[in-house]
């Protein structure tokens, strides 16, 4: 990977951390999403699990809804996907289904697994090659910066898991 590609990459990573920041920030749990298009953020979103009382809220899935409609399209072709942790196998079948073109993640389910998230250890890249996806998976973008998430999280007086 160059240092342009790289620094796009660190830059938009960033944005879905920052998304995260204000998800910690508001009770919520602590992962953030940003969809861009040609390296410009068209959508960016964190979890309202508990806010919206809704379990498929997750980060990925309230970006992917933004996008859409900032776009006023269920298509998201050419878009890009960045998110502060692996995702789920819903996250990763919505993205399938947007036609996400790349989904870049920081920390691993294992990672998430570790901070009390009740996980089903399914790599995103092996689901994505198992159900024949075009969807590229690309792990460990800024893995550190969105492993330290989960302990900031952990911190606040409002932790939960789901």
């Amino acid at each position: 990977m160059d240092s342009s590609t790289a620094s796009v990459h660190t830059r938009l990573m960033g944005r879905a951390i920052a998304a995260c920041r204000d998800s910690i920030a508001a009770g919520q749990t602590p992962f953030g999403c940003v969809i861009a298009r040609n390296g410009e953020v068209v959508a960016s979103a964190h979890n309202t699990v508990w806010q919206d009382t809704d379990i498929t809220a997750h980060a990925e899935i309230n970006a992917i809804r933004s996008a859409c409609r900032a776009l006023a399209t269920i298509d998201l072709t050419g878009c890009d996907l960045y998110t502060t942790c692996e995702p789920c196998p819903m996250c990763l079948a919505a993205s399938h289904w947007a036609r996400i073109r790349t989904l870049y993640f920081g920390a691993t389910i294992a990672d998430a697994a570790a901070a009390g998230f009740h996980e089903l250890h399914l790599p995103a890249a092996e689901l994505a090659r198992l159900g024949g996806s075009p969807l590229v998976v690309v792990e460990g973008i800024e893995r550190a910066a969105c492993r330290a998430l989960f302990k900031a999280w952990q911190k606040g007086p409002g932790a939960r898991s789901y």
